[in-house]
């Protein structure tokens, strides 16, 4: 009904126009919107606002709203605009677009409007979607039945890569929020929507525009990539693709693979008689080809490839760690794989978002090499792991050895004579490819005025080590969206939450460095970041507490932009001073106080380091709304880190419930060479 009020109900004439549209004028094309600008549609208070669409060249549009009159002409490609407002919170009102058709809206409300944006935890559904990720947050069924909340409005953008910016987004218009329309939705969202409703009692709008597994430059405007040559060097070669031609020669190239995969596809070059000698640890693997696992960005050669392909690794173990059994831990797979340990089949596993650990045996296990092989096979494209590198390695006893990192690769059929694809091809398929997500999900909304944005992503960029690049990257974003909308848009984050394993002694974290770049992003105005390392999960990268983290996101936007004096975080670090053989940590944020969250009073988190860096783990000890720390094995210290890890156990909070943001005082990291 939705799609019939905007579209069909368009050859509806308005009376006082219908005499300037007859004779041959009746051929002309009719006025058309926006997918976002529809019935039910949330539109943002106080504040001047654009209601744009399309008609033929001259045309003059009127738009008639809370008994106001605009109007526009259309310009010579069509496109056409008006400014309304600014209007105070209410409705639900009707609105009427009138051209030579006319386009009524109706159960329109105004209140505050939010963009939702990022990577898998922002897609995550309030209920168990389709993947098998998407298991739903905590008390998800009676999250669902209570979700009646006819003034909270859902608008969600389907995924959509482009190469150039689109004009109008994918989607199935505004609904309101109801139990059957709610499970589907970013949990998130809909979540710090509630909060917000229950707090401020205005209509409230939500915009979901995520995509599961993406990084940060797959969502910014070609224009604000310069600054990074080794991503620019992309979003050039994209510009210069003819998309004409480009799809005429796709079309060859898929005849050509469909008929290359027929000859080819089951061949199997490994398995011989029955036997499997690309498994053997005798086998000379030194011609296959390098690759990093888990890929973050596919393989060129192996996307969208069918049939089977080796993979293989060596490691390396001390004769004192023998005498136990081992256990193989793989991240997804895009295939089906058989996994063989020392030439041996240890384990196969059929789904690629299954977890696979797989048990070697101790006879198995050798001082010196050893050797990993993985045979994937099956259709569906993408050959690989793909996942988190901390899911990757391999635990002997109490040791866990990365197995993230280079392998070598080799398919069974030769590959030589494959279809050679080209970079059109490549781009259009592949969603973390520089501004694709930007123009197909971001940009066709931003006429549209929202009150501010809320994002979470972060992990794809910190699985591939680029903290570093992210420090510049990040506020590059932030700011790129703030020139695109025309105003300096209030942009709220979640820190990355705890997840994947932790070293026994201090070490350094992808992770952690990545955290430390999106606090750095606080040094923008209007910006707030929600802290969510003691609400994660060390073995799912989906935390189901969406709750908890809603509400935080909602206490940092009553501070930032609603302008309410409340503690919306915990404490955050300020200074130190070296005391001797000691380091006191001064802090802001600490609200009604600072605060040990452990019965014994243990303070917990804390590494000290002196001269020669080395980090050890610390004593501390609260004095009033300081922390003092110390270690007796370091007598000159000169750094100090706080809840470094993957997945954080600090227990140092404020009165308010807020825990501690990780720092540290050093200005070095091994892991991504940030400075």
């Amino acid at each position: 009904m939705i799609k019939m009020n905007k579209r069909i109900l368009g050859s509806v004439r308005c009376a006082c126009l219908a005499g300037a549209f007859l004779g041959a004028n009746s051929a002309r094309g009719e006025v058309r919107l926006p997918e976002i600008v529809g019935d039910a549609m949330v539109l943002q208070r106080d504040a001047k606002l654009v209601i744009w669409g399309w008609a033929d060249p001259g045309e003059q549009v009127h738009v008639e709203f809370q008994n106001r009159q605009f109007a526009a002409n259309a310009a010579a490609d069509g496109k056409w605009r008006v400014t309304v407002g600014p209007f105070g919170a209410g409705g639900p009102f009707d609105m009427t677009v009138a051209g030579r058709n006319t386009i009524r809206l109706h159960n329109i409300l105004v209140g505050d409007v939010w963009l939702a944006s990022g990577q898998s935890n922002m897609e995550f559904p309030l209920t168990a979607g389709e993947a098998s990720w998407m298991t739903g947050v905590i008390n998800a069924a009676s999250e669902a039945a209570a979700a009646n909340y006819p003034q909270i409005r859902l608008f969600h953008v389907r995924h959509k890569i482009a190469l150039k910016p689109m004009v109008d987004v994918e989607a199935a218009g505004w609904t309101a929020v109801t139990p059957e329309t709610v499970g589907s939705f970013s949990a998130l969202a809909y979540l710090y929507g509630r909060e917000l409703f229950g707090r401020y009692h205005v209509p409230v709008g939500l915009i979901e525009s995520s995509w599961g597994g993406t990084v940060a430059e797959a969502w910014v405007g070609g224009e604000s990539l310069k600054p990074f040559p080794e991503i620019q060097e992309v979003v050039d070669s994209i510009k210069g693709i003819d998309e004409v031609a480009a799809l005429a020669k796709l079309g060859q190239f898929q005849k050509d693979k469909a008929a290359w995969y027929a000859q080819h596809a089951n061949e199997d070059r490994g398995r011989v008689d029955g036997r499997d000698p690309w498994a053997d640890m005798s086998f000379d693997a030194s011609s296959w080809t390098p690759v990093a696992e888990p890929q973050t960005k596919v393989e060129d050669a192996l996307k969208g490839y069918d049939g089977t392909v080796w993979y293989r690794r060596e490691f390396n173990l001390a004769a004192a760690q023998l005498g136990a059994s081992l256990i193989v831990h793989l991240t997804a797979a895009g295939k089906h794989d058989v996994t063989f340990f020392n030439g041996e089949k240890v384990g196969e596993t059929t789904g690629w978002d299954k977890p696979r650990a797989y048990l070697v045996p101790a006879r198995l296990v050798k001082a010196g090499r050893n050797v990993i092989v993985i045979r994937q096979t099956g259709d569906g494209g993408y050959s690989g792991l793909f996942g988190p590198a901390n899911d990757f390695y391999v635990q002997i006893g109490e040791t866990a050895i990365p197995l993230a990192g280079t392998w070598s690769y080799q398919p069974g059929p030769d590959l030589t004579a494959y279809p050679e694809r080209s970079a059109f091809d490549r781009y259009r398929s592949d969603p973390n490819t520089p501004t694709v997500l930007y123009n197909g999900m971001i940009a066709p909304l931003i006429a549209y005025r929202v009150k501010g944005v809320i994002w979470y992503q972060g992990e794809s960029n910190a699985a591939d080590n680029r903290s570093a690049q992210y420090r510049k990257l990040f506020p590059a974003l932030i700011e790129d969206w703030r020139a695109r909308w025309g105003y300096r848009l209030p942009f709220l984050f979640v820190q990355l939450a705890g997840y994947g394993p932790n070293e026994p002694d201090p070490a350094e974290y992808s992770w952690a460095d990545l955290r430390e770049a999106q606090s750095m992003a606080l040094s923008l105005p209007d910006t707030g970041m929600a802290t969510a390392v003691d609400i994660g999960d060390a073995k799912d990268i989906h935390p189901r507490n969406k709750q908890e983290l809603a509400r935080r996101l909602a206490l940092v936007a009553a501070k930032v932009v609603y302008g309410e004096d409340v503690v919306s975080s915990g404490p955050r670090y300020r200074s130190m001073t070296i005391e001797g053989s000691r380091i006191r940590i001064e802090f802001s944020d600490l609200g009604s106080g600072l605060i040990v969250n452990d019965k014994d009073g243990q303070i917990r988190g804390f590494e000290i380091a002196g001269a020669d860096g080395r980090f050890v783990w610390a004593q501390a000890r609260r004095d009033r709304d300081d922390v003092v720390v110390f270690n007796q094995t370091v007598q000159k210290p000169v750094a100090v880190r706080y809840d470094w890890r993957n997945t954080p156990d600090g227990n140092l909070y404020n009165r308010e419930g807020f825990p501690a943001t990780p720092f540290r005082t050093d200005a070095m990291s091994a892991v991504s060479g940030a400075r």
